[in-house]
């Protein structure tokens, strides 16, 4: 019985370390060939000299595990180098079919603090990083796509996170690039279904370089148990939606950790008020806003269990 993912070629950003590294080894026991690519800065806030070492450890791990792999090491952020990458894949393996954008970097501070820097860096890696990709490989897709008169392979896994849902006070820049990722996503899937392209996005939580302070009071396996933090537990969804059995799942966002799969409405209507004249007064608004948020502290925002109806790990 063939694999699910047999014959189909992946590129995974900043797969040298945590949940990338995990999701590229998942699609290659799935039966992709896969591009592992990680800039190898060893520094989380990207800093620190860019290394061969960590794209080429994991390429080498799929390749004595009888996979089929290539490193790049590459920065996404770069819109030429992000072309390049694509290209690799398709010289590499005839064509691309699966793109799973995770690289990412760190530079936390609060708002009133931040320095444009610091904003900066971190949206070009993350949302310049994924569209830079996803331009690329659409642009291949769509090639295919009118040269064969037909709909093509194509799968597109983006990298958001639950800051974006519930907010992060120390990591506004994340928050941000994370949300501009959901959208990108959309727009991305409704763009490019009729190619038979899918773009969908998770947020995960993984105990990684990244997330180790996050995490750091939280208690790992108990005896030979994997981690409920290990980003083994989110690279199979991962496999999954980049698998023919996933056509039907598009534009999407799925939260996924320790054994647990949910998947996000968008945002829906809470309460609707209609001015009884052409356009509301600042006191009619006073009279239906202040009565709804009355019960709530000032200052206080929604939380992720509301947002989610879920229990922070």
């Amino acid at each position: 019985m063939p694999l699910p993912l047999q014959g189909l070629s992946a590129v995974v950003t900043g797969a040298g370390r945590g949940l990338g590294r995990a999701e590229a080894l998942e699609l290659a026991r799935l039966g992709a060939a896969v591009v592992v690519n990680d800039y190898g800065q060893p520094g989380r806030d990207g800093s620190g000299e860019a290394s061969a070492g960590p794209a080429e450890e994991v390429a080498a791990e799929i390749r004595s595990a009888g996979g089929t792999a290539l490193a790049h090491t590459g920065d996404v952020s770069d819109f030429r180098q992000a072309g390049e990458l694509v290209e690799a894949a398709v010289a590499a393996f005839g064509k691309l079919d699966i793109l799973v954008n995770n690289a990412g970097i760190l530079r936390d501070r609060m708002v009133f603090s931040m320095a444009e820097d610091e904003w900066d860096s971190v949206l070009r890696v993350h949302l310049k990083g994924h569209f830079n990709t996803t331009r690329y490989a659409a642009a291949h897709w769509r090639e295919r796509s009118k040269r064969a008169g037909a709909p093509v392979y194509g799968r597109i896994v983006n990298t958001s996170s639950e800051a974006f849902l519930a907010g992060s006070a120390g990591q506004p820049n994340y928050a941000a690039a994370k949300g501009g990722i959901v959208g990108l996503t959309t727009s991305t899937a409704l763009a490019l279904g009729k190619y038979g392209v899918t773009a969908n996005a998770i947020c995960p939580r993984a105990r990684t370089r990244m997330t180790e302070d996050v995490f750091a009071g939280v208690e790992g396996a108990c005896g030979t148990g994997l981690d409920p933090l290990a980003p083994e537990h989110v690279a199979p969804l991962v496999g999954y939606l980049a698998s023919p059995a996933a056509a039907r799942v598009n534009g999407q966002l799925l939260v996924v950790h320790g054994g647990m799969v949910a998947v996000v409405e968008r945002p829906r209507v809470a309460a609707k008020f209609d001015s009884k004249q052409d356009t509301f007064t600042y006191d009619e608004l006073d009279a239906v806003l202040g009565p709804y948020y009355a019960d709530r502290p000032e200052g206080e925002t929604f939380a992720a269990a509301e947002v989610l109806g879920l229990k922070r790990g």
